[in-house]
């Protein structure tokens, strides 16, 4: 039986990546459920817009990796997407595996009390960024949830309607100039964990800019991030060890 690998990471809020992905199909409900069920501090997942202009949760542009389905999301609806059915971790084929709603997403993250960790895949329409907003809000989850984005103008979009919303910038290097980026736009960072140094998470912190990292699955990378005080760290396995 798969169980998450525990870690100690005192003060490190511990992310789910893609749901507990290490166990569950990643981003599913199964994976959310079973990342609820557990220490984490936030779910992360990721969404797309379909074509009919529904929301959907996927991590890839095309079914094919994880579906074995050529579909690619953004070009097709929603019931089609929804149709399809996925095997399990084992390539068990289940009824269940199925690809999420965002409401269904945010429902998971709202019944068992976990952040929602919401990554805009690709750009979205300024209507369609609205739109989600409204959709989080109405669940009455917005307050507890953080977006994250590599396309900048979706993030800036956010803060221009919600100057108060927790965003981070997703990022594979750090890059000169990125601390003024993100101070300007008051948005924290979520970076490969490989690219930052001890140096460049102070750095951070004496901006006022948040670090997360990802996507640990070491013990000891995590390890030595949490010496290096980062916030967050968003894993597929890694669980904060119970003696936090």
């Amino acid at each position: 039986m798969r169980d998450t690998v525990r870690v100690h990471v005192p003060g490190v809020r511990m992310i789910a990546h893609r749901g507990l992905s290490g166990i569950e199909k990643e981003n599913t409900c199964a994976a959310f459920v079973a990342a609820g069920n557990r220490s984490y501090y936030g779910v992360e997942t990721d969404i797309h817009r379909t074509s009919d202009g529904r929301f959907i949760v996927f991590h890839d542009d095309n079914l094919q990796r994880i579906a074995g389905v050529d579909l690619t999301v953004e070009e097709t609806d929603f019931d089609t997407l929804r149709a399809v059915r996925m095997a399990d971790r084992d390539g068990i084929p289940r009824h269940d595996l199925v690809l999420p709603s965002l409401e269904e997403y945010i429902s998971v993250c709202r019944t068992y009390g976990k952040q929602s960790i919401l990554e805009l895949k690709n750009p979205f329409a300024p209507e369609d960024l609205d739109r989600i907003l409204a959709l989080i809000r109405g669940l009455g989850w917005l307050e507890h949830t953080v977006f994250i984005s590599f396309d900048l103008e979706n993030l800036l979009h956010i803060r221009r309607r919600l100057p108060g919303q927790r965003a981070q910038y997703l990022v594979s290097e750090f890059e000169e100039g990125l601390i003024g980026l993100l101070r300007e736009n008051q948005l924290d960072l979520d970076i490969h964990h490989a690219a930052i140094d001890a140096a460049q998470i102070r750095a951070c912190h004496d901006a006022g800019i948040e670090v997360n990292v990802w996507t640990v699955d070491s013990p000891e990378d995590a390890q030595r991030l949490c010496a290096w005080g980062v916030d967050y760290i968003t894993s597929n396995i890694l669980e904060a060890s119970a003696s936090l």
